[in-house]
């Protein structure tokens, strides 16, 4: 007969626990030195702000954009030369030599009859009234060339102020320097109708150049191109050089005045030719008047330049250099500085000179 099983009392139960593995070599490892908690680095945000670079600026997603764009022109400064010194001497004396014989010729013709002597006297009077007029309008051309300097001064100085004062000022110039352009009507209404609204000297000389600024600039696009075409179609179908070299000064030369009477600066004779010597000196100082297959290659695109024939090639390049002293006797007349809106570039002529060849290359 078997006996009952005895009841026996349930064992405890262990609680789970985790076991680490440690190899055989981990005695030998020498333990990490643990960091001291007052060494200890604390958590800390960074404020620096990060910059994204445009789709239309990236070169590796538009690498046929001008990596090396036309730097900015600006008016030489006014040095006192030893040039400047003697011609101003020389040309006193010539005008007391002028002056002796013009004395000498009245009093013979004085001495020889009355009326002769009335009658030189007349025409020298007419004579000086005409230097008179010549000077005051030189004189004016030279004072609106340098006031729109001044406007662009007072802008750039403008800016970096806290009070809207001089920036109102400066917009108040500017106004009164584009008052006679009709293409202006709708940006000054504007700038009237928000009069007082814009405090921030930035955003006011921001809205200014947007509003004064955008349709001269346009008109200004379209006067530089118009002229690079002119200058590529005769440049390619003339036969000489000397045409060629000839059109290209005309051209040069009514583009820079065209541009000056654009942003209301208006030159005269003095003030034109001085205006020409900035921009012939800025683009002899950055190598833009260099011509040749070179830089057919840098503005239109590796390979490109073999598709042109001789005479296309060299109206191409005449017609991109009529384009950039346009773009820096823009620089040079225009009453503001680029900020708000783009400047324009020699890569945006390429499709009004070449449409063809851009279309052919992928480009619109």
């Amino acid at each position: 007969m078997s006996k009952p099983p005895i009841d026996q009392p349930n064992p405890p139960r262990r609680a789970p626990a985790a076991f680490t593995y440690e190899e055989d070599n981990a005695a030998t490892e020498t333990p990490r030195p643990e960091t001291p908690r007052a060494e200890r680095r604390k958590p800390a945000s960074f404020s620096g702000e990060v910059v994204l670079t445009p789709d239309e600026e990236d070169p590796f997603l538009n690498p046929e954009q001008d990596l090396s764009p036309l730097p900015v022109a600006a008016p030489r400064k006014r040095r006192t030369s030893f040039a400047g010194i003697a011609a101003g001497a020389f040309g006193i004396l010539l005008s007391l030599a002028f002056g002796l014989w013009t004395d000498r010729l009245i009093r013979d013709l004085f001495s020889r009859a009355d009326w002769l002597g009335y009658a030189a006297l007349a025409v020298l009077a007419i004579g000086i009234l005409a230097v008179i007029a010549i000077v005051i309008r030189e004189t004016a051309g030279m004072m609106r060339l340098a006031a729109v300097q001044t406007i662009k001064a007072e802008a750039d100085a403008a800016i970096l102020e806290t009070r809207p004062a001089k920036a109102r000022a400066v917009v108040s110039r500017l106004t009164g320097l584009l008052g006679d352009k009709p293409e202006t009507a709708k940006g000054r209404a504007t700038l009237k109708a928000t009069e007082g609204e814009v405090i921030d000297p930035p955003h006011l000389i921001a809205l200014a150049e947007r509003e004064l600024l955008g349709p001269l600039d346009r008109r200004a696009r379209a006067l530089i191109v118009n002229s690079s075409k002119r200058v590529s179609i005769v440049t390619a179908v003339s036969p000489r050089a000397v045409v060629d070299l000839l059109y290209v000064l005309f051209e040069a030369a009514r583009l820079i005045r065209a541009m000056a009477e654009l942003y209301g600066g208006r030159p005269g004779t003095l003030g034109m030719l001085r205006l020409m010597r900035d921009v012939l000196a800025h683009l002899a100082v950055t190598g833009s008047i260099a011509v040749g297959d070179s830089l057919v290659q840098q503005v239109l695109g590796h390979g490109l330049a073999s598709k042109l024939s001789a005479r296309l090639g060299e109206g191409v390049v005449n017609g991109l250099m009529t384009a950039r002293i346009g773009i820096a006797a823009m620089d040079l007349c225009r009453p503001l500085t680029f900020r708000a809106l783009k400047r324009p570039g020699i890569g945006d002529f390429i499709g009004d000179l070449t449409p063809s060849m851009t279309a052919r290359n992928g480009n619109p």
